[in-house]
């Protein structure tokens, strides 16, 4: 037993460290938090015999020892609460997109009222940009192969798609998504 604070830090360390060690990590199963832990309480045990006898040194070094190894796993359980909270937001925010994948009804995709509207629209555009538009999204011509057909440039036919792409992002607002899908090239 340990009275005296004379003793020196090593021989504390020497007598109580191993079996503190093996006391810890059977509780925190880690090395490291362990070898934390054990250090960290050898450091109070002669922190509190320097400033006071202490009458039973391993019981007390036990009760630092059990309330240290305690903090540790209360504050695990709290992360651990904390990521399977997330874990299974992700989780579910994760079937809803599947879900609502699953559930996307290609003929729907194409229903008469998106084709109405998009046909209305494209009857708004100028003949020339309604063409090229077609013939880029349609027919899958490339913008070369269109410039030859109309015989302007690459950049002329750019802009013919952009315009009509701007036209159809308004008249489709509600179902950009979808469009972003079928008209971006």
């Amino acid at each position: 037993m340990v009275h005296d604070s004379s003793n020196n830090f090593n021989t504390v360390y020497t007598t109580y460290y191993r079996k503190s060690f093996l006391f810890v990590k059977s509780y925190v199963h880690d090395e490291l938090v362990a070898e934390d832990i054990v250090s960290e309480s050898l450091i109070k045990l002669w922190e509190r015999m320097k400033s006071q006898p202490i009458e039973h040194v391993q019981s007390f070094l036990f009760t630092i020892l059990k309330n240290s190894a305690l903090d540790h796993l209360k504050h695990e359980a709290i992360e651990r609460k904390a990521f399977k909270s997330l874990n299974e937001y992700l989780t579910r925010e994760h079937e809803i997109r599947i879900s609502v994948l699953q559930a996307c009804d290609p003929k729907e995709i194409f229903s008469s009222e998106i084709q109405h509207i998009i046909q209305v629209t494209l009857a708004s555009l100028p003949e020339k940009s309604r063409k090229i538009f077609m013939m880029s999204r349609y027919e899958n011509k490339t913008n070369k192969e269109i410039s030859e057909v109309f015989n302007i440039s690459v950049k002329g036919i750019d802009y013919h798609i952009a315009l009509t792409i701007k036209a159809l992002r308004v008249s489709l607002k509600d179902y950009l998504p979808l469009c972003i899908y079928l008209f971006v090239g």
